[in-house]
């Protein structure tokens, strides 16, 4: 059992279990180190989450001064690093994080657990099991604890279609906008901010696939986050794919956009630290965030996604967008004997959840669009259903989410929806050869660069934008999706569980959000 310190208290929603399959080959080795994130309350006078919804924006600067960590909280986690001889990496107020390590006996000491070392199919970890603890006054203005266990946390959320190229019905980005009716004009002005947890891109890739589909190449930046790169695995198949897919997309249908990178560790640190240095870069400053990269609620802890949430929360407090796939594995996203679950981030109320369907043209318009759901195929299905983790927002009051299959009354996932089966997917070029790609992952992207277009056209930013969406539900701006199921639930009239308030018919949305006024 692990040595807890007396005065010690364990910290909410921190308890950690083996990963399922997974086989313990013994204890970290002691002198090896490891870096931990402290997430941290607001400073004790914010009143962000007092306001609610109908908050004003906040600068950057005067964000990191009201509403980030206090220095007295600073300086209360500054003192137990020194008591325990851990080293001190960096602090920032506005990411509300203090990043500390040091070696695993210290580390031990210092949380109150017992570090092994796990083999487990998708890589070998170092982990945890139980709850961490945290000096009373520590734990006090401490909100998640994230490094410690360092499995493999989320995944991607692409679909490659497998058939002949010749056979497929897949559309360029470009075809894809048009049909959604994207309003006309460019992003010009507005940076697009892309979480990547693995491999990367080339430039010989973007050239060919943007001088191929005679657009401009756009201004990509690759971000470094807890020393992860832009790092490409050579396979189309394996991480690739998303970053590809995401630069291809969002580049191809936000114009003039400048695209920034952010790469981090594929664990729950790495996303909170890509999450927070993205809606926290006073450089690149991103206006919109796209994640393709997710996992069901239950393989998260509650501290981890509390934090996520939370960072959305404040992203949106001076005008970002976060926005995330929904997943690519029907009701289920893959759980176990078939049990209903949604992906997360997508399920936080302050990201923008996106589904998917299976588009058909005809020439430049819709010819029809249902639900995607092909699991029987192996190709995969939109996830979507309800939250058992968080409660139902405000702006779904009136859009008859169902009860969660426990009888709890959580967010509805997705919010919207676009294009995702891979056999009307996306013509795009990943390590050197044309591939056809879907996905969920597809889905995110296509609505980071029309919130980006929004965003130029109206002059201001949305922010979190699902009051507005949803307000604008009847309003011409979405295209209903009304048929088909992703195994657990059917689509209607109206919000539902399989495509939200359906696809986008941009122009639409602009002209409703034009007469609205701002937030």
């Amino acid at each position: 059992m692990p040595t807890v310190a007396d005065g010690s208290v364990l910290v909410p929603g921190s308890d950690r279990r083996p990963l399922p399959g997974a086989r313990e080959l013994g204890p970290a080795l002691p002198g090896s180190t490891a870096r931990v994130t402290l997430w941290l309350r607001r400073n004790p006078g914010s009143t962000l989450a007092a306001n609610g919804r109908e908050r004003i924006r906040v600068g950057r600067s005067e964000f990191a001064r009201h509403h980030g960590a206090s220095t007295d909280d600073l300086e209360v986690v500054h003192a137990f690093a020194e008591q325990f001889d851990l080293t001190r990496i960096a602090s920032s107020s506005a990411r509300r994080s203090v990043w500390l390590s040091g070696t695993v006996d210290r580390l031990e000491a210092a949380f109150g657990v017992r570090l092994r070392r796990f083999a487990h199919p998708r890589g070998s970890y170092r982990g945890r099991v139980g709850p961490v603890y945290l000096p009373r006054t520590v734990a006090a203005v401490t909100e998640a604890v994230l490094g410690l266990d360092d499995r493999p946390q989320a995944r991607t959320h692409f679909r490659r279609y497998r058939g002949p190229l010749a056979e497929a019905e897949a559309e360029t980005p470009t075809a894809v906008g048009n049909a959604y009716q994207f309003p006309p004009g460019t992003a010009a002005g507005q940076c697009i901010g892309l979480v990547e947890l693995g491999g990367g891109y080339s430039a010989s890739d973007l050239a060919s696939f943007f001088s191929g589909s005679g657009l401009p190449a756009p201004s990509v930046t690759a971000v470094s986050v807890d020393g992860a790169t832009n790092a490409p695995t050579g396979s189309p198949d394996g991480p690739d794919g998303e970053v590809e897919l995401d630069l291809e997309i969002a580049g191809a249908l936000a114009p003039g956009a400048r695209l920034a990178v952010y790469f981090a560790p594929n664990t729950d640190q790495g996303f909170l630290d890509a999450l927070t240095a993205a809606a926290h870069d006073a450089t690149n400053r991103p206006t919109v965030i796209s994640i393709s990269w997710g996992g069901p609620e239950p393989s998260w802890t509650p501290q981890a996604m509390n934090a996520l949430s939370s960072a959305a929360e404040d992203a949106a407090a001076h005008g970002v967008t976060t926005i995330a796939a929904a997943g690519d594995q029907g009701a289920s996203d893959g759980e176990s004997g078939g049990t209903l679950a949604v992906d997360f981030p997508s399920s936080s109320p302050f990201v923008l959840g996106c589904g998917g369907t299976r588009l058909t043209l005809s020439g430049t318009t819709v010819a029809s669009e249902v639900v995607w759901d092909d699991l029987s195929s192996g190709s995969g299905a939109t996830g979507g259903g309800v939250s058992v983790t968080f409660p139902r927002p405000g702006f779904q009051s009136a859009a008859n989410v169902p009860t969660a299959p426990n009888g709890f009354v959580g967010r509805g996932v997705p919010d919207v929806a676009g294009d995702a089966d891979p056999s009307t997917g996306y013509s795009l070029w990943v390590d050197g050869e044309a591939v056809v790609l879907g996905g969920t992952s597809a889905v995110a992207p296509l609505w980071a660069a029309l919130v980006a277009r929004l965003n130029a056209a109206l002059g201001r930013e949305l922010g979190d934008p699902h009051a507005l969406f949803y307000a604008q539900g009847a309003s011409g701006g979405f295209s209903e999706i009304t048929q088909g199921s992703n195994g657990g639930y059917s689509a209607g009239p109206g919000w539902n569980p399989c495509t939200g308030l359906g696809s986008p018919r941009g122009s639409a949305l602009l002209a409703a959000l034009r007469s609205t006024p701002p937030a």
